[in-house]
């Protein structure tokens, strides 16, 4: 190849990398703030009902037991909005765009009807399970006020996912960051009863996130029906017409990304209670780092889901090329990003474990200590998590969530588990051991979901050349 053609092709490759860069990252931005922005808004809540006491905290927790699986499920089967609609977006089918977005409203819809009735008889399945009757009392009130709110939170994620889908994420993060000074001022004054407002405490503090979700939500379907481009999808047309085929392609996307979103959470509570056998220092360090960990995960989320939406749409405009790049510039985006925050933790990891540890306690030094152990472990994890999450995302793109969900599966328990079990306490490495068990798992995990995304690409690429 001459010289002077070898320039040209690098001259186009760089070109395309940083064309593909810019759009990754316009789009990843506001996603991620709105990822972060949302655990601003549960920090808040957090941080208002335990001002009432350690009750309502154990309440809430409880609470959230009761919601967590039905809510996981139905954002990861409602975030199947947004490939479905990206690759009819890359198609130029605005109609597929529209009734993707219904399906998904439809979908919300659906699965808040047991949702609800979960919410309605929680007090009854955790005194079954056998928790304490005074701590139930108050998580069946904070599940009053909490549980209506749940069908428009899975509405504005659908609308959310529609507009990531169209490559105009900005106005979430805009509806998002002024819900949470509204989210403050709301709880505060429903649970302590300022302004002239009774004082309701856990069912105030419920109620709260409930009005604060149909706010969002209107805001939301007001964007979507009003202002360019979304109103020119008409998203409420025939919003009564049921699509049978969409929804079976909605189902069979979204709900091995529920699952797997299940599998990873249920690997970290399994964790969770293994190092709780250790000791009550290792669960307060464990917390510690799982809380960066969450923290710095939000950051991949966004990018993962800005991933799922450009594979898309050069899927919908048959653009093999397109799948490449798309997947490739979001690692990279991540995997930087994520390097640079990781080596921020490192270097102040001691600093901070001691934020969320008091200095007075007995133990401080010793949860401190262990903490900034298990942050230094984790160096490697932050950085596996984030390829896995922006692979999956890619995949997603594809519609390639079976698969996943299959490797999942292997890598998180079959691997990960086991070893974080043998390391903890065959070996004896305690909680440091658990956490090079979940290491080495979404390593693996990583590993093989970005071996899955370049054998999909090369069949695309065969494919299109036959």
């Amino acid at each position: 190849m001459s010289s002077s053609r070898y320039g040209l092709l690098r001259l186009a490759a760089d070109h395309r990398f940083a064309g593909e860069l810019n759009e990754t990252a316009k789009l990843a931005l506001p996603m991620v703030m709105t990822q972060l922005g949302e655990i601003v808004m549960m920090t808040t809540d957090l941080a208002f009902i335990g001002r009432i006491g350690p009750e309502a905290v154990a309440a809430a927790a409880l609470a959230g037991t009761v919601l967590s699986v039905g809510l996981t499920f139905g954002a990861g089967l409602v975030s199947a909005v947004a490939p479905l609609a990206a690759q009819a977006f890359g198609a130029a089918n605005p109609t597929l765009v529209q009734r993707s977005l219904r399906m998904g409203l439809w979908a919300a819809l659906l699965l808040w009807v047991p949702m609800m009735a979960f919410s309605l008889r929680g007090e009854q399945i955790l005194l079954a399970l056998g928790y304490a009757p005074a701590t139930v009392r108050l998580a069946q009130q904070y599940l009053f006020g909490l549980g209506w709110g749940m069908l428009p939170a899975l509405w504005f994620s659908a609308i959310r996912s529609f507009m990531s889908a169209v490559g105009r994420a900005e106005p979430v993060l805009w509806i998002t960051l002024a819900a949470i000074p509204i989210n403050a001022m709301l709880v505060y004054l429903l649970i302590c009863g300022k302004l002239g407002l009774p004082r309701l405490e856990l069912f105030g503090a419920g109620l709260a996130t409930t009005l604060v979700n149909c706010g969002t939500f209107l805001a939301g379907l007001w964007f979507a029906t009003m202002r360019r481009p979304f109103r020119e999808y008409h998203v409420l047309a025939n919003l009564w017409r049921f699509d049978w085929a969409l929804m079976r392609q909605l189902i069979v996307v979204g709900t091995p990304i529920s699952i797997a979103i299940l599998m990873e959470s249920g690997l970290f509570s399994a964790a969770a209670l293994l190092i709780g056998v250790i000791s009550t220092t290792a669960v307060a360090a464990h917390q510690i780092a799982f809380q960066v960990t969450t923290i710095l995960f939000m950051i991949p989320v966004g990018i993962g889901i800005a991933a799922s939406v450009r594979v898309g749409h050069a899927v919908g405009r048959n653009d093999i090329s397109g799948v490449k790049w798309a997947g490739l510039v979001a690692m990279l985006l991540g995997v930087a990003i994520t390097a640079i925050l990781t080596l921020a933790v490192i270097a102040t990891r001691f600093e901070i474990a001691e934020l969320f540890v008091d200095e007075s306690a007995s133990n401080a030094g010793a949860t401190t200590g262990l903490a900034a152990k298990l942050l230094l472990v984790g160096a490697s994890f932050f950085i596996t998590d984030a390829v896995q999450s922006i692979a999956a995302g890619s995949l997603h793109g594809l519609r390639d969530t079976q698969v996943p969900l299959l490797l999942a599966g292997i890598a998180y328990w079959l691997i990960g588990f086991s070893l974080s079990y043998v390391l903890g306490f065959k070996i004896g490495l305690g909680a440091i051991g658990i956490w090079l068990g979940l290491s080495i798992g979404t390593a693996v995990y990583a590993a093989l979901l970005v071996m899955r995304l370049q054998l999909l690409a090369s069949r695309l690429a065969l494919r299109a050349d036959t």
